[in-house]
């Protein structure tokens, strides 16, 4: 009974909604520092466990497939059972995931429950950036969402120091350990502080139908994708994989036009808001994970950095990021979206133009760090508002469902992003090598150049002159791609421009918790 009191007098209505922020936030940094702790520790996962480099890819993959695939089942079933229900079944999921992992006796345990991983994760997300839809009248969802976003990117830009501390000092274990301390106040916090709430509009029915369509489609895009690189984009598997992705998903719309409580609400898309943010979202994170990734190849295989030496020059962006989400998102409150999104995809479009002029003897100082900043500068004018403005344009009972097709936009964006780059790299690499190495015979050729794009270096005894080589033609294609990055971005500016409606919030009440009916969120100006 005294707990009860002590929780009276410290979680009220007033402040509920903070609180229930707080939660969110809590568990989306474990999420999120469990997105780049793994990498700096697959050297480690390797020796422990004698995992094959096939394994080691899938220990990335199979969290990154399954979280890609999920995400709009995610926040449909949010909609259906309840958020906050869903909220913390993710929460338990990934927490126990992650113990599991930990004590792995073997790679097949640890692939298989990393795909677990992705399964809790897709739960969270769609359903944590709903629950604060709901919790936070529209005059504040901005702030709200930036905080939210602020606190992703901190635990993206400290993800690479603390697992390289972590793996280094203690064990590559540990990076799994402390998910379950977090997974526990987490859902501690919810229980007390968030409201539940649902799509009252539906009834508890699955479309298991479109369940099952939009699963094994969006399952057959993102694995074409992240083995197209190795497998080959002319390979019989990578067609096939791509080719029967279009049927199916051809067929889960057609399904979900016909249903009464369809999976997907194709409605969404009929709102200029709507499709413009998802198109947004998409052609951000193709850009900015794409440029993420090769920049990263190219410090630690070109400049020679380690790992956390890599995270570490990542800092002023990302810190950049944390800083200015918040703010973001209180000038969303003001003066709405588009301005800001428009503003930050011209930054972004500009600090990837930048880093395209890298070369085998840039300088950190002189021209990474500029284009870093500016990047962190960009990204963080225009995150929060897009997560805003996604929100703002549908009714409050449709919040899981469209936060879960914002998260699959930018998730498949990235996946995207990054082959397609590589698909750049590659061509480009291997046209580069052609002319450079012509003593070399031309399936050697081609294996340097696909490595290059999969993002592996020359391994084994090298020669001077044909590593040196290798580092131009990557650097020269990586630069292409980024050129290609930049020029997508500033499309993505163009959009924003024409489709994001000039709206700005309007300071309504609250309305009580889990109220189903749909209200107007946003006002014209």
């Amino acid at each position: 009974m005294s707990i009860g009191r002590h929780r009276h007098r410290l979680i009220t209505e007033e402040n509920s909604r903070w609180w229930t922020l707080g939660a969110m936030c809590f568990a989306l940094f474990m999420m999120m520092l469990d997105n780049t702790v793994v990498n700096v520790a697959l050297p480690s996962i390797q020796r422990d466990l004698h995992a094959s480099l096939s394994a080691l890819e899938w220990t990335v993959n199979a969290y990154t497939l399954t979280l890609a695939v999920m995400l709009i089942t995610g926040g449909r079933l949010g909609d259906i059972f309840g958020r906050r229900l869903l909220f913390l079944t993710g929460v338990v999921v990934f927490g126990l995931s992650s113990l599991v992992i930990g004590f792995s006796p073997n790679d097949t345990v640890l692939v298989v429950f990393r795909a677990v991983q992705g399964i809790g994760a897709a739960c969270m997300m769609p359903a944590s950036l709903a629950i604060i839809t709901q919790a936070f009248p529209p005059h504040e969802r901005g702030t709200a969402i930036g905080t939210w976003a602020g606190v992703s990117a901190l635990a993206l830009a400290i993800g690479p120091v603390v697992g390289g501390f972590l793996t280094q000092d203690v064990s590559w274990r540990a990076i799994f350990f402390i998910n379950p301390p977090i997974a526990v106040v987490a859902v501690l916090v919810c229980l007390f502080a968030a409201h539940e709430s649902r799509d009252e509009s539906v009834g508890r029915k699955l479309d298991y139908r479109g369940f099952a369509l939009v699963t094994i489609g969006l399952t057959a895009l993102v694995l074409a994708l992240i083995e197209a690189n190795s497998w080959g984009w002319g390979s019989s598997r990578t067609i096939a994989l791509l080719v029967g992705s279009a049927l199916v998903l051809t067929a889960f719309v057609g399904t979900e036009l016909q249903v009464p409580h369809p999976m997907l609400d194709f409605s969404f898309f009929r709102n200029r808001t709507s499709a413009g943010v998802n198109m947004v979202a998409f052609i951000v994170s193709f850009a900015m994970f794409a440029q993420f990734f090769f920049m990263t190849l190219y410090m630690q295989n070109v400049m020679n950095l380690s790992p956390l030496a890599t995270g570490v020059r990542f800092l002023p962006s990302t810190l950049v990021l944390v800083v200015l989400g918040p703010v973001a998102g209180r000038l969303t409150d003001r003066i709405g979206p588009r301005p800001l999104m428009v503003t930050g995809l011209i930054l972004v479009a500009i600090a990837i133009y930048i880093d395209s002029h890298i070369t085998v003897h840039s300088d950190y100082l002189g021209l990474l760090l500029p284009g870093f900043i500016v990047m962190g500068l960009g990204m963080g004018t225009v995150m929060s508002p897009m997560s805003t403005a996604a929100m703002n344009a549908v009714d409050r009972s449709k919040a899981g469902a469209a936060s879960g097709v914002l998260s699959m936009s930018r998730m498949v964006g990235s996946t995207f992003g990054v082959a397609v780059m590589g698909a750049i790299v590659t061509t480009i690499g291997r046209s580069k090598l052609d002319r450079s190495l012509p003593q070399l015979p031309a399936h050697a050729r081609a294996a340097i150049a696909s490595a290059l794009g999969s993002g592996s270096a020359p391994s084994g005894h090298v020669a001077p002159g044909v590593l040196a080589a290798v580092r131009e033609a990557f650097v020269s294609a990586v630069g292409t791609g980024l050129l290609v990055g930049a020029i997508a971005t500033l499309v993505g500016a163009v959009i924003a421009w024409l489709l994001i409606q000039s709206r700005r919030a309007t300071p309504h009440a609250p309305s009580p918790a889990g109220e189903g009916a749909a209200e107007p969120l946003v006002a014209e100006i």
